[in-house]
């Protein structure tokens, strides 16, 4: 049975952590980090935060750093916006649909030129 508990919370943890992002934190390796979705335990005690960067993978290892600089006034700031009993333990995970999305995206485009260019040879 699923606990949508869990899933409202990670709605609102998703919220707060996009707006504390925006407006509280001003580490620069964490500019332009979107939080994709959280998931959160059914116990609530752990949260997986799913974030993706503009600059993609190469700016991951730093945005980590960011995140783990931060972790502490985040939890903090949560703590104070949701009122939960337990705040969730935050663990950032990189996202990486967005780059496979852009790599499938770049794969199709060089077969469509591929295909395109060999249209009106002989074989």
């Amino acid at each position: 049975m699923r606990i949508w508990r869990a899933d409202r919370v990670g709605g609102l943890v998703q919220k707060e952590l996009s707006e504390l992002l925006l407006t509280k934190i001003k580490d620069p390796r964490l500019n332009l980090v979107t939080i994709t979705r959280v998931i959160l335990t059914n116990d609530l005690r752990s949260a997986r935060v799913y974030f993706s960067v503009a600059e993609g993978r190469e700016r991951k290892p730093s945005v980590l750093a960011g995140f783990k600089s931060a972790s502490g006034y985040l939890k903090r700031e949560l703590s104070h916006r949701l009122e939960l009993k337990y705040m969730p333990e935050l663990n950032f995970i990189y996202d990486e649909s967005f780059d496979r999305a852009a790599d499938l995206d770049k794969t199709l485009k060089t077969m469509r030129n591929g295909t395109n260019s060999t249209a009106g040879e002989p074989s």
